[in-house]
């Protein structure tokens, strides 16, 4: 079976491979998808977008030995990525979905367009199947409809709040209260993907907790410190529904959805390349 990705008005065919059947098709449910390209900030050679979705590792194959023109599924990091060289340092393992059906160069290049229009403009793309497999449709998500449709409406598109982040010219901003939207957003997600890891190895009433205080923190950060509203508000009700009686695991695995997806906004803002560049300067 075949994937299409397209960018920057090309196409290059993915091919799937291997046998992580869950992580497959929670990918196929999810398309066709738009997506918006991220450069990496520390493995080096690969884009990345966030995904819908998530799941354990399946294979744990480690990321230093992805070949080039990996298609694959980051969990920690929810990203699904295409490798186009060997990555930097880095440890971690992930899920091999498939392979580039292509010349790795095409990539090369788009990857290195995006390193250099990141936070200028964003670089959208879609990912779209050839149809040849429909995997069955998930249960009903036991999570109400508003809260669901609140992250239907998030990972449309980009919430105001975010989009103006990078508008004031006050002292030190806009930097500052990017920077620390970013840090809070990405801490937040790592630690509830920590936290969805000791389901059953420690007792649920104290993930609860530390999850509430958790997104209770970076909302709390998010609205006094970086000004936003609307952000803040969809961590404040995940928040409140950690202490009533909806299933835990559903509640996390959305969590973190909601919070990938936040960060994920805020990164698309950052001119990453620019920033290392002035950095190394400075330093040099």
């Amino acid at each position: 079976m075949h994937l299409h990705f397209s960018a920057e008005g090309q196409t290059w065919p993915i091919r799937l491979t291997g046998d992580a059947t869950r992580t497959r098709n929670a990918l196929l449910r999810t398309l066709p998808m738009a997506l918006q390209l991220h450069t990496p900030k520390i493995a080096g050679s690969h884009i990345y977008w966030h995904a819908p979705f998530v799941e354990d590792v399946e294979g744990a194959t480690h990321v230093l030995d992805a070949p080039a023109g990996a298609f694959l599924y980051w969990p920690v990091r929810q990203f699904v990525e295409i490798t186009f060289a060997p990555l930097q340092a880095e440890t971690a393992h992930v899920t091999l979905l498939g392979v580039l059906d292509a010349p790795i160069e095409g990539i090369a290049s788009l990857a290195a367009t995006l390193k250099h229009d990141q936070g200028r403009r964003i670089l959208s793309a879609t990912l779209t199947s050839d149809g040849s497999e429909m995997p069955a449709l998930q249960d009903v998500s036991p999570l109400p409809p508003g809260m669901i449709a609140s992250r239907e409406r998030l990972w449309a598109a980009m919430p105001a709040d975010i989009a103006r982040v990078t508008a004031s010219r006050a002292i030190m901003h806009p930097a500052g209260p990017v920077f620390a939207a970013e840090g809070e957003a990405r801490v937040l997600h790592e630690l509830l993907w920590w936290m969805r890891s000791e389901i059953s190895k420690r007792d649920e009433a104290a993930l609860r907790q530390t999850a509430a205080i958790a997104l209770n923190k970076t909302a709390t950060r998010l609205r006094d410190f970086c000004h936003m509203d609307e952000t803040p508000a969809l961590l404040f009700a995940l928040e409140t529904a950690m202490g009533g009686s909806l299933p835990f695991s559903a509640l996390i695995d959305e969590a973190i959805i909601v919070t990938g997806r936040i960060g994920a906004w805020i990164d698309l803002l950052i001119p990453w390349n620019d920033l290392n560049e002035a950095f190394r300067k400075a330093l040099d």
